[in-house]
């Protein structure tokens, strides 16, 4: 997915659908979030725990970031408010 497909995906979040889940960046690391804001170039996301080094936190730039993972269980369609849709 492109950086500027990541960013329209966060800008456009619609308000039916949590802003919570799991960011895997391009290092492989995976950061857990149960919320975020947008600015720019950069996506700022809320921990409800703290790391290890005790940040709740995280600054990333759309470009690090590989996957998305979504951890609340909801029918697909419920995502079609953000542009999927059934194969044709």
């Amino acid at each position: 997915m492109s950086n500027e497909s990541w960013k329209s995906m966060f800008e456009n979040w619609p308000e039916a659908i949590a802003k919570e889940g799991l960011l895997v960046t391009n290092f492989q690391e995976q950061i857990a979030f149960v919320n975020f804001l947008v600015s720019g170039d950069i996506l700022l996301v809320e921990r409800d725990r703290p790391d290890s080094y005790g940040a709740r936190k995280v600054m990333l730039t759309y470009d690090s970031i590989s996957a998305l993972k979504i951890t609340n269980p909801m029918e697909l369609a419920r995502f079609q408010v953000m542009g999927f849709q059934p194969p044709f």
